[in-house]
């Protein structure tokens, strides 16, 4: 732009010394000359094959490549691609100019150094929409964001941190302009560094010698869920070994970030109001649950935390977590005087987290009593795929649940108590009703969720001085109750009996059950 207005106030001021010094009413035309455009040799015989070659050489100027470089990597694009425009207008005056003997751009040239050829550069002008979305582009491609210190637990030390760049895009633009009007062939572009906000230097005297609190849920491994699985192991990737330290609050979105496409996530089933829908990054709370339950045993602190809309058969209700980014998160603080160290593993149909530190020094119980049961409805949905007069269960209801959880934490001869209560809405029973034609071969495929059973007292114990099973640190004592076997939906009136209803019938031990999807 800035090379185009030279060309032009160069013109008029050599028009105006040539008007000056020749005689009045007359103009005398200069000699022959030579000229070149960005280089490239200008015919001046005839004016159309001056303009045919300025027009190519504006074009090859156009096509011609500058190199970009970003932090060290080299990238090249052509001015075209990044914003320059040819001045058409301008272009054909010079043109005419050239072939006019008697141009105010000849007569100025023949004055000043008629010995050597007319050099002119290609009037350019900066498109700043297309540039700066050339830029953006390169942006995305280069930018990094700095990466905080973590506990690897392959090398079984504290990863270094890394520090960020990103691109800045209308200081690139300017140093762009800069370099097109002075014909060079490279551009430095604007980087900004930004440090990490978890140096290692912070974590210093990291210990895993322990586990404080631990908790696994199961997970389905066939190809029906693969999508689901791939999610569960991205989430836990972005925990493990995350270095909580004293006073600190982890919040879960914060940490695992949107989950989107862009962030590498599946479609697989999620919680939508209460039904089972197909989302991003389905699958996620479940890590999120997961991680709370460790947490729990763990004694953290437990700070903003929502229960589901319907409850989740991979974990017991009271320690289940629902997220989503980025208006449902989970907090869990550090009450601790040394760091904890989050540990995440998703493998063999089971997802464990850890809390991970010098040592286990409480004995902490998990209470659950319901307090409530609250009737699900049911809807018909008409389906024209199914024949008329028959019904297909397309989600199996849920009933409500209000309870009462608790938290006993206890240090030696000293214990808290936490107490809280969830709710969780019932989830409507759905019904596929048939209005298609007749077909005697059809069979229904219902909702092959199980009934849900939840034991109505249940108490979980974890710790130093628990002794559980088969060298556990945790027990679990329960009282079934109404709710806590196969077939009590019916029973209560609820629901009438569907194919279905009793397929795990024959487990009495219901509450082992609760943690199964």
């Amino acid at each position: 732009m800035r090379r185009a207005l030279w060309l032009s106030l160069f013109a008029i001021v050599g028009g105006l010394a040539a008007f000056l010094a020749a005689p009045s009413g007359r103009i005398e035309a200069a000699p022959p000359a030579t000229a070149t455009l960005d280089g490239h040799p200008l015919p001046l015989q005839s004016a159309e094959a001056t303009r045919q070659t300025t027009r190519e050489a504006a074009r090859q100027w156009l096509a011609g490549n500058l190199t970009l470089v970003i932090a060290g990597a080299r990238v090249e694009r052509t001015r075209e691609q990044l914003g320059a425009r040819v001045d058409g207008p301008h272009l054909e005056a010079l043109a005419r100019q050239l072939t006019d003997a008697t141009s105010v751009l000849r007569r100025a040239h023949a004055r000043s150094a008629p010995a050597a050829p007319i050099a002119l550069a290609v009037p350019y002008a900066i498109d700043p929409a297309a540039a700066l979305a050339a830029l953006m582009q390169l942006k995305d491609e280069h930018d990094v964001a700095p990466i905080d210190a973590r506990y690897d637990f392959k090398t079984r030390e504290l990863s270094p941190d890394q520090p960020g760049r990103s691109l800045d895009a209308w200081g690139t633009l300017a140093r762009l302009d800069d370099a097109l009007a002075s014909g060079a062939a490279e551009v430095q572009a604007v980087v900004e560094t930004s440090p990490a906000s978890r140096p290692a230097s912070r974590f210093q005297g990291v210990s895993t010698d322990a586990v404080l609190g631990w908790f696994e849920t199961k997970y389905a491994r066939d190809l029906k869920h693969e999508a689901r699985t791939f999610n569960l192991r991205l989430a836990a990737s972005k925990l493990d070994g995350y270095v909580l330290l004293p006073g600190e609050t982890l919040d879960f979105n914060q940490v695992v970030g949107p989950r989107s496409e862009a962030m590498g996530y599946k479609v697989a089933p999620v919680i939508a109001q209460g039904e089972l829908v197909d989302g991003i990054g389905g699958g996620t709370c479940q890590v999120a649950g997961t991680l709370h339950a460790a947490s729990f045993f763990a004694g953290l602190d437990l700070g903003e935390r929502k229960p589901h809309t319907r409850p989740s058969f991979y974990i017991k209700m009271g320690l289940d977590a629902a997220v989503a980014y980025p208006t449902v998160t989970l907090q869990l603080g550090n009450p601790m005087p040394f760091p904890v160290v989050l540990h995440e593993t998703v493998q063999g149909g089971m997802v464990r987290a850890e809390i991970l530190g010098p040592a286990r020094t409480l004995d902490v119980t998990f209470g659950r009593r319901i307090d409530k049961v609250v009737p699900f409805p049911e809807r018909d949905a008409p389906d024209p795929s199914i024949p008329r007069g028959a019904r297909e269960l397309k989600q199996r209801g849920i009933p409500g649940f209000q309870i009462t959880r608790w938290r006993i934490v206890r240090d030696g001869p000293f214990a808290v108590r936490e107490h809280h209560q969830d709710s969780y809405p019932p989830t409507t029973q759905i019904w596929r009703a048939g209005t298609g034609p007749a077909d005697p071969k059809f069979e229904a495929n219902d909702d092959g969720h199980p009934e849900y059973v939840a034991d109505e007292y249940l108490f979980i114990s974890q710790g130093t001085d628990i002794k559980g099973p088969h060298g556990s640190d945790m027990v679990e004592s329960r009282v079934p109750g109404k709710t806590g076997s196969y077939g009590w939906t019916v029973r209560e009136g609820f629901a009438r009996e569907t194919h279905g209803t009793h397929a795990r019938g024959s487990d009495k031990n219901a509450e082992s059950k609760e943690g199964v999807d």
